[in-house]
Protein backbone atom coordinates (compact mmCIF):
# COMPACT_ATOMS: atom_id res chain seq x y z
CA UNK A 1 0.00 0.00 0.00
CA UNK A 2 1.13 3.56 -0.80
CA UNK A 3 -0.20 7.02 -0.03
CA UNK A 4 -1.23 9.36 -2.84
CA UNK A 5 -2.09 13.04 -2.71
CA UNK A 6 -4.87 13.93 -5.08
CA UNK A 7 -6.68 16.85 -6.63
CA UNK A 8 -10.15 15.93 -7.89
CA UNK A 9 -13.49 17.42 -8.92
CA UNK A 10 -16.78 16.26 -7.41
CA UNK A 11 -20.23 16.12 -9.06
CA UNK A 12 -20.89 19.76 -8.20
CA UNK A 13 -17.69 20.89 -9.92
CA UNK A 14 -15.89 21.78 -6.70
CA UNK A 15 -12.18 21.00 -6.51
CA UNK A 16 -11.11 18.80 -3.59
CA UNK A 17 -7.67 17.79 -2.36
CA UNK A 18 -6.55 15.14 0.07
CA UNK A 19 -4.72 11.87 0.56
CA UNK A 20 -5.72 8.31 -0.26
CA UNK A 21 -4.11 4.90 0.32
CA UNK A 22 -4.13 2.38 -2.52
CA UNK A 23 -1.98 -0.48 -3.88
CA UNK A 24 -1.11 1.46 -7.03
CA UNK A 25 -1.99 4.52 -9.10
CA UNK A 26 -4.84 2.77 -10.94
CA UNK A 27 -6.30 1.60 -7.63
CA UNK A 28 -6.19 5.13 -6.24
CA UNK A 29 -7.94 6.50 -9.32
CA UNK A 30 -10.62 3.78 -9.02
CA UNK A 31 -11.20 4.56 -5.33
CA UNK A 32 -11.75 8.22 -6.18
CA UNK A 33 -14.19 7.25 -8.93
CA UNK A 34 -16.19 5.13 -6.49
CA UNK A 35 -16.42 8.18 -4.23
CA UNK A 36 -17.83 10.24 -7.12
CA UNK A 37 -14.60 12.14 -7.71
CA UNK A 38 -12.82 12.74 -11.01
CA UNK A 39 -9.07 12.75 -10.48
CA UNK A 40 -7.18 15.69 -11.99
CA UNK A 41 -3.81 14.82 -10.50
CA UNK A 42 -2.44 11.92 -8.44
CA UNK A 43 1.01 11.89 -6.89
CA UNK A 44 2.61 9.28 -4.64
CA UNK A 45 3.78 10.76 -1.36
CA UNK A 46 7.47 10.02 -0.94
CA UNK A 47 7.18 10.05 2.85
CA UNK A 48 4.43 7.46 2.85
CA UNK A 49 6.82 5.10 4.61
CA UNK A 50 6.29 7.24 7.70
CA UNK A 51 2.91 5.63 8.24
CA UNK A 52 4.48 2.17 8.04
CA UNK A 53 7.14 3.19 10.53
CA UNK A 54 4.44 4.35 12.91
CA UNK A 55 2.64 1.01 12.59
CA UNK A 56 5.87 -0.87 13.19
CA UNK A 57 6.60 1.26 16.21
CA UNK A 58 3.20 0.38 17.61
CA UNK A 59 3.61 -3.30 16.76
CA UNK A 60 7.11 -3.71 18.16
CA UNK A 61 7.34 -0.87 20.65
CA UNK A 62 4.48 0.30 22.86
CA UNK A 63 1.99 -2.43 23.60
CA UNK A 64 -1.77 -1.97 23.49
CA UNK A 65 -3.28 -2.99 26.81
CA UNK A 66 -6.01 -5.67 26.69
CA UNK A 67 -8.24 -3.44 28.83
CA UNK A 68 -7.90 -0.63 26.26
CA UNK A 69 -8.74 -3.05 23.45
CA UNK A 70 -11.78 -4.27 25.35
CA UNK A 71 -13.07 -0.71 25.91
CA UNK A 72 -12.33 0.14 22.26
CA UNK A 73 -14.35 -2.86 21.04
CA UNK A 74 -17.27 -2.14 23.37
CA UNK A 75 -17.45 1.53 22.35
CA UNK A 76 -17.05 0.65 18.68
CA UNK A 77 -19.98 -1.79 18.95
CA UNK A 78 -22.15 0.84 20.63
CA UNK A 79 -21.44 3.43 17.92
CA UNK A 80 -22.14 0.98 15.07
CA UNK A 81 -25.37 -0.08 16.78
CA UNK A 82 -26.35 3.61 17.09
CA UNK A 83 -26.09 4.00 13.31
CA UNK A 84 -22.64 5.58 12.87
CA UNK A 85 -20.55 4.32 9.98
CA UNK A 86 -17.15 2.69 10.53
CA UNK A 87 -15.08 5.75 9.58
CA UNK A 88 -17.12 8.08 11.80
CA UNK A 89 -16.79 5.68 14.72
CA UNK A 90 -13.03 5.41 14.25
CA UNK A 91 -12.69 9.20 14.17
CA UNK A 92 -14.41 9.48 17.56
CA UNK A 93 -12.47 6.54 19.03
CA UNK A 94 -9.17 8.01 17.85
CA UNK A 95 -9.92 11.24 19.70
CA UNK A 96 -11.15 9.78 22.97
CA UNK A 97 -8.90 6.76 23.61
CA UNK A 98 -6.54 7.15 26.58
CA UNK A 99 -4.02 4.62 25.26
CA UNK A 100 -1.44 6.40 23.04
CA UNK A 101 -0.42 3.16 21.31
CA UNK A 102 -4.03 2.32 20.48
CA UNK A 103 -4.63 5.89 19.25
CA UNK A 104 -1.87 5.40 16.64
CA UNK A 105 -3.41 2.12 15.51
CA UNK A 106 -6.93 3.61 15.29
CA UNK A 107 -5.56 6.48 13.21
CA UNK A 108 -4.13 4.03 10.69
CA UNK A 109 -7.33 1.98 10.71
CA UNK A 110 -9.32 5.09 9.88
CA UNK A 111 -6.92 6.02 7.06
CA UNK A 112 -7.05 2.51 5.58
CA UNK A 113 -10.84 2.29 5.75
CA UNK A 114 -11.15 5.73 4.17
CA UNK A 115 -8.83 4.44 1.46
CA UNK A 116 -11.28 1.69 0.57
CA UNK A 117 -10.18 -1.26 2.71
CA UNK A 118 -12.62 -3.32 4.71
CA UNK A 119 -12.24 -3.03 8.48
CA UNK A 120 -11.06 -6.65 8.70
CA UNK A 121 -8.42 -5.97 6.01
CA UNK A 122 -7.22 -2.92 7.93
CA UNK A 123 -7.02 -4.94 11.16
CA UNK A 124 -4.81 -7.53 9.41
CA UNK A 125 -2.08 -4.89 9.10
CA UNK A 126 -1.71 -4.85 12.92
CA UNK A 127 -1.19 -8.52 13.90
CA UNK A 128 0.50 -7.59 17.19
CA UNK A 129 -2.63 -5.72 18.30
CA UNK A 130 -5.52 -7.65 16.75
CA UNK A 131 -5.34 -11.45 17.01
CA UNK A 132 -6.54 -13.86 14.32
CA UNK A 133 -9.62 -14.43 16.46
CA UNK A 134 -10.40 -10.70 16.45
CA UNK A 135 -9.90 -10.34 12.68
CA UNK A 136 -11.95 -13.47 11.88
CA UNK A 137 -14.80 -12.26 14.08
CA UNK A 138 -14.87 -8.84 12.42
CA UNK A 139 -14.66 -10.44 8.96
CA UNK A 140 -17.66 -12.64 9.77
CA UNK A 141 -19.54 -9.68 11.24
CA UNK A 142 -18.97 -7.61 8.09
CA UNK A 143 -20.18 -10.46 5.88
CA UNK A 144 -23.33 -11.05 7.94
CA UNK A 145 -24.08 -7.37 8.64
CA UNK A 146 -23.85 -7.84 12.42
CA UNK A 147 -20.59 -5.96 13.10
CA UNK A 148 -21.96 -4.37 16.29
CA UNK A 149 -22.94 -7.76 17.77
CA UNK A 150 -19.60 -9.29 16.83
CA UNK A 151 -17.58 -6.42 18.32
CA UNK A 152 -19.55 -6.77 21.55
CA UNK A 153 -18.78 -10.51 21.62
CA UNK A 154 -15.09 -9.79 21.04
CA UNK A 155 -15.09 -7.38 23.99
CA UNK A 156 -16.73 -10.06 26.15
CA UNK A 157 -14.13 -12.61 25.00
CA UNK A 158 -11.25 -10.29 25.93
CA UNK A 159 -12.87 -9.59 29.29
CA UNK A 160 -13.18 -13.29 30.12
CA UNK A 161 -9.60 -14.09 29.06
CA UNK A 162 -8.20 -11.19 31.09
CA UNK A 163 -10.27 -12.24 34.09
CA UNK A 164 -8.67 -15.70 34.09
CA UNK A 165 -5.20 -14.20 33.53
CA UNK A 166 -5.65 -11.78 36.43
CA UNK A 167 -6.75 -14.56 38.79
CA UNK A 168 -3.71 -16.67 37.92
CA UNK A 169 -1.32 -13.73 38.23
CA UNK A 170 -2.73 -12.74 41.62
CA UNK A 171 -2.33 -16.33 42.80
CA UNK A 172 1.34 -16.27 41.74
CA UNK A 173 2.20 -13.02 43.56
CA UNK A 174 2.61 -14.57 47.01
CA UNK A 175 4.79 -17.54 45.94
CA UNK A 176 6.97 -15.23 43.85
CA UNK A 177 7.46 -12.82 46.77
CA UNK A 178 8.32 -15.71 49.11
CA UNK A 179 10.86 -17.17 46.66
CA UNK A 180 12.52 -13.77 46.19
CA UNK A 181 12.62 -13.17 49.96
CA UNK A 182 14.01 -16.66 50.62
CA UNK A 183 16.72 -16.16 48.01
CA UNK A 184 17.76 -12.84 49.56
CA UNK A 185 17.80 -14.40 53.06
CA UNK A 186 19.95 -17.29 51.82
CA UNK A 187 22.44 -14.98 50.12
CA UNK A 188 22.56 -12.70 53.18
CA UNK A 189 23.22 -15.58 55.56
CA UNK A 190 25.94 -17.03 53.34
CA UNK A 191 27.64 -13.66 52.94
CA UNK A 192 27.39 -12.27 56.49
CA UNK A 193 26.32 -14.88 59.08
CA UNK A 194 28.33 -17.92 58.02
CA UNK A 195 31.72 -16.06 57.87
CA UNK A 196 31.33 -15.08 61.57
CA UNK A 197 30.96 -18.71 62.62
CA UNK A 198 33.69 -19.73 60.18
CA UNK A 199 36.14 -17.34 61.86
CA UNK A 200 35.35 -18.79 65.29
CA UNK A 201 35.78 -22.37 64.04
CA UNK A 202 39.09 -21.53 62.34
CA UNK A 203 40.55 -19.90 65.47
CA UNK A 204 39.89 -23.08 67.43
CA UNK A 205 41.39 -25.38 64.77
CA UNK A 206 38.40 -27.68 64.96
CA UNK A 207 37.26 -30.23 62.39
CA UNK A 208 33.90 -29.13 60.98
CA UNK A 209 31.00 -31.57 60.48
CA UNK A 210 30.27 -32.44 56.87
CA UNK A 211 27.02 -30.41 56.67
CA UNK A 212 28.75 -27.36 58.13
CA UNK A 213 31.62 -27.76 55.67
CA UNK A 214 29.19 -27.71 52.75
CA UNK A 215 27.63 -24.47 53.99
CA UNK A 216 31.05 -22.91 54.57
CA UNK A 217 32.19 -23.93 51.08
CA UNK A 218 29.08 -22.29 49.61
CA UNK A 219 29.81 -19.14 51.61
CA UNK A 220 33.44 -19.07 50.42
CA UNK A 221 32.32 -19.50 46.82
CA UNK A 222 29.85 -16.63 47.12
CA UNK A 223 32.40 -14.33 48.77
CA UNK A 224 35.20 -15.21 46.36
CA UNK A 225 33.07 -15.05 43.21
CA UNK A 226 29.94 -12.98 43.86
CA UNK A 227 29.26 -12.95 40.13
CA UNK A 228 27.84 -16.48 40.50
CA UNK A 229 24.63 -14.77 41.67
CA UNK A 230 24.21 -13.73 38.04
CA UNK A 231 23.54 -17.38 37.23
CA UNK A 232 20.05 -16.94 38.73
CA UNK A 233 18.78 -14.28 36.26
CA UNK A 234 20.85 -15.89 33.48
CA UNK A 235 19.20 -19.24 34.15
CA UNK A 236 15.74 -17.65 34.14
CA UNK A 237 16.52 -15.82 30.88
CA UNK A 238 17.78 -19.05 29.28
CA UNK A 239 14.66 -20.90 30.43
CA UNK A 240 12.25 -18.34 28.99
CA UNK A 241 14.24 -18.19 25.75
CA UNK A 242 14.20 -21.99 25.47
CA UNK A 243 10.46 -21.99 26.21
CA UNK A 244 9.87 -19.74 23.20
CA UNK A 245 11.54 -22.21 20.82
CA UNK A 246 9.34 -24.77 19.06
CA UNK A 247 10.95 -27.76 20.81
CA UNK A 248 10.93 -25.98 24.18
CA UNK A 249 7.29 -24.98 23.84
CA UNK A 250 6.26 -28.55 23.07
CA UNK A 251 8.13 -30.00 26.05
CA UNK A 252 6.99 -27.26 28.45
CA UNK A 253 3.34 -27.49 27.42
CA UNK A 254 3.38 -31.28 27.89
CA UNK A 255 5.06 -30.89 31.26
CA UNK A 256 2.55 -28.28 32.46
CA UNK A 257 -0.31 -30.72 32.01
CA UNK A 258 1.51 -33.35 34.11
CA UNK A 259 2.58 -31.22 37.09
CA UNK A 260 1.33 -32.84 40.31
CA UNK A 261 -0.53 -31.21 43.23
CA UNK A 262 -3.47 -30.21 40.99
CA UNK A 263 -1.32 -27.70 39.08
CA UNK A 264 -1.50 -29.70 35.85
CA UNK A 265 -5.24 -30.16 36.34
CA UNK A 266 -5.67 -26.40 36.75
CA UNK A 267 -3.67 -25.74 33.56
CA UNK A 268 -5.98 -28.16 31.71
CA UNK A 269 -9.06 -26.36 33.05
CA UNK A 270 -7.72 -22.97 31.96
CA UNK A 271 -7.04 -24.36 28.48
CA UNK A 272 -10.51 -25.93 28.23
CA UNK A 273 -12.15 -22.68 29.30
CA UNK A 274 -10.24 -20.75 26.64
CA UNK A 275 -10.95 -23.38 23.97
CA UNK A 276 -14.68 -23.48 24.71
CA UNK A 277 -15.10 -19.70 24.95
CA UNK A 278 -13.17 -19.04 21.72
CA UNK A 279 -14.97 -21.71 19.69
CA UNK A 280 -18.34 -20.57 21.06
CA UNK A 281 -17.61 -16.96 20.09
CA UNK A 282 -16.55 -17.93 16.56
CA UNK A 283 -19.52 -20.25 15.99
CA UNK A 284 -21.90 -17.55 17.23
CA UNK A 285 -20.36 -15.06 14.79
CA UNK A 286 -21.02 -17.42 11.88
CA UNK A 287 -17.41 -18.33 11.16
CA UNK A 288 -16.99 -21.56 9.17
CA UNK A 289 -16.45 -24.47 11.58
CA UNK A 290 -13.18 -25.56 9.92
CA UNK A 291 -11.75 -22.07 10.17
CA UNK A 292 -13.16 -21.71 13.70
CA UNK A 293 -11.34 -24.87 14.82
CA UNK A 294 -8.12 -23.65 13.20
CA UNK A 295 -8.25 -20.29 14.97
CA UNK A 296 -9.26 -21.92 18.26
CA UNK A 297 -6.24 -24.22 18.06
CA UNK A 298 -3.88 -21.33 17.35
CA UNK A 299 -5.20 -19.37 20.33
CA UNK A 300 -5.51 -22.33 22.74
CA UNK A 301 -2.31 -21.40 24.57
CA UNK A 302 -1.04 -24.98 24.79
CA UNK A 303 0.73 -26.98 22.08
CA UNK A 304 -0.85 -30.29 23.14
CA UNK A 305 -4.37 -28.89 22.72
CA UNK A 306 -3.34 -27.17 19.49
CA UNK A 307 -2.18 -30.48 18.02
CA UNK A 308 -5.32 -32.21 19.24
CA UNK A 309 -7.52 -29.59 17.57
CA UNK A 310 -5.55 -29.95 14.35
CA UNK A 311 -6.58 -33.61 14.36
CA UNK A 312 -10.18 -32.68 15.17
CA UNK A 313 -10.21 -30.20 12.29
CA UNK A 314 -8.93 -32.87 9.88
CA UNK A 315 -11.65 -35.32 10.98
CA UNK A 316 -14.38 -32.70 10.69
CA UNK A 317 -13.10 -31.82 7.22
CA UNK A 318 -13.64 -35.49 6.31
CA UNK A 319 -17.25 -35.28 7.49
CA UNK A 320 -16.93 -36.68 11.03
CA UNK A 321 -18.95 -34.87 13.78
CA UNK A 322 -16.85 -32.68 16.08
CA UNK A 323 -17.67 -34.72 19.18
CA UNK A 324 -16.21 -37.99 17.83
CA UNK A 325 -12.51 -36.95 17.66
CA UNK A 326 -12.94 -35.12 21.00
CA UNK A 327 -14.15 -38.37 22.61
CA UNK A 328 -11.19 -40.29 21.12
CA UNK A 329 -8.57 -37.79 22.33
CA UNK A 330 -7.66 -38.06 26.06
CA UNK A 331 -6.68 -34.38 26.16
CA UNK A 332 -10.36 -33.40 26.29
CA UNK A 333 -12.27 -34.35 29.46
CA UNK A 334 -15.37 -36.54 28.93
CA UNK A 335 -17.68 -33.70 29.95
CA UNK A 336 -16.41 -31.51 27.09
CA UNK A 337 -16.90 -34.14 24.41
CA UNK A 338 -20.33 -35.20 25.72
CA UNK A 339 -21.57 -31.60 25.94
CA UNK A 340 -20.33 -30.92 22.40
CA UNK A 341 -22.09 -34.07 21.20
CA UNK A 342 -25.37 -32.92 22.75
CA UNK A 343 -24.88 -29.47 21.23
CA UNK A 344 -24.40 -30.94 17.76
CA UNK A 345 -27.41 -33.22 18.06
CA UNK A 346 -29.71 -30.44 19.28
CA UNK A 347 -28.31 -27.74 16.99
CA UNK A 348 -27.19 -25.63 19.97
CA UNK A 349 -23.42 -26.08 19.79
CA UNK A 350 -22.75 -22.42 20.66
CA UNK A 351 -24.94 -22.64 23.77
CA UNK A 352 -23.27 -25.86 24.97
CA UNK A 353 -19.77 -24.45 24.40
CA UNK A 354 -20.72 -21.37 26.40
CA UNK A 355 -21.92 -23.59 29.26
CA UNK A 356 -18.62 -25.52 29.14
CA UNK A 357 -16.66 -22.25 29.27
CA UNK A 358 -18.72 -20.96 32.22
CA UNK A 359 -18.24 -24.25 34.07
CA UNK A 360 -14.47 -24.35 33.61
CA UNK A 361 -14.04 -20.68 34.48
CA UNK A 362 -15.77 -21.39 37.80
CA UNK A 363 -13.58 -24.47 38.20
CA UNK A 364 -10.48 -22.36 37.58
CA UNK A 365 -11.59 -19.95 40.32
CA UNK A 366 -12.00 -22.80 42.79
CA UNK A 367 -8.76 -24.52 41.72
CA UNK A 368 -6.70 -21.32 41.99
CA UNK A 369 -8.10 -20.70 45.48
CA UNK A 370 -7.32 -24.28 46.47
CA UNK A 371 -3.79 -24.11 45.08
CA UNK A 372 -3.14 -20.84 46.90
CA UNK A 373 -4.19 -22.38 50.21
CA UNK A 374 -1.84 -25.34 49.55
CA UNK A 375 1.13 -23.39 48.19
CA UNK A 376 1.27 -20.78 50.96
CA UNK A 377 2.07 -23.19 53.84
CA UNK A 378 4.38 -25.22 51.57
CA UNK A 379 6.36 -22.11 50.72
CA UNK A 380 6.68 -21.20 54.39
CA UNK A 381 7.82 -24.73 55.20
CA UNK A 382 10.37 -24.52 52.37
CA UNK A 383 11.77 -21.23 53.67
CA UNK A 384 11.90 -22.64 57.18
CA UNK A 385 13.78 -25.75 56.01
CA UNK A 386 16.28 -23.64 54.06
CA UNK A 387 17.02 -21.31 56.97
CA UNK A 388 16.93 -24.24 59.41
CA UNK A 389 19.59 -26.19 57.46
CA UNK A 390 21.98 -23.24 57.63
CA UNK A 391 21.34 -22.67 61.33
CA UNK A 392 21.70 -26.36 62.16
CA UNK A 393 24.90 -26.49 60.12
CA UNK A 394 26.25 -23.55 62.12
CA UNK A 395 25.22 -24.92 65.51
CA UNK A 396 26.26 -28.53 64.93
CA UNK A 397 29.90 -27.78 65.89
CA UNK A 398 28.85 -25.96 69.06
CA UNK A 399 29.24 -28.99 71.31
CA UNK A 400 32.57 -29.76 69.71
CA UNK A 401 33.56 -26.10 70.01
CA UNK A 402 32.81 -26.11 73.74
CA UNK A 403 35.02 -29.17 74.06
CA UNK A 404 37.81 -27.36 72.17
CA UNK A 405 37.42 -24.28 74.39
CA UNK A 406 37.65 -26.37 77.54
CA UNK A 407 40.75 -28.15 76.18
CA UNK A 408 42.45 -24.92 75.26
CA UNK A 409 41.58 -23.47 78.70
CA UNK A 410 43.03 -26.52 80.48
CA UNK A 411 46.28 -26.30 78.59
Amino acid sequence: MASYSYSAINAQGAELTGEIIAPDLAGAREQLRLKGLLAESLREISGSGEGKASVLKTSFGAKVKPKSLQVFSRQFATMIEAGLNVVGSLVILEQQTDDPALAVVVKHLRTDVEGGLLLSEALLKHPRVFSRLYVAMVEAGEAAGILDIVLDRVAFQIEKQESIRRRIKSAMVYPTMVICFATLVLIGMLLFLVPIFQGIFASLNGQLPQLTQYVVDASNLLKGAPWVILFIPLGLWSFFRWKRTEAGRKMWDRFKLRIPMKIGDTVRKVTMARFSRTLSTLVAAGVDIIKALEITGQTAGNWVVEEALAGVRQKVHEGVPIAQPLIENPVFPPMVSQMVKIGEETGELEKMLTKIADFYEEEVDAAVGSLTSIIEPLMMIGVGIMVGIILIAMYLPMFKMLHLVSNSGGS
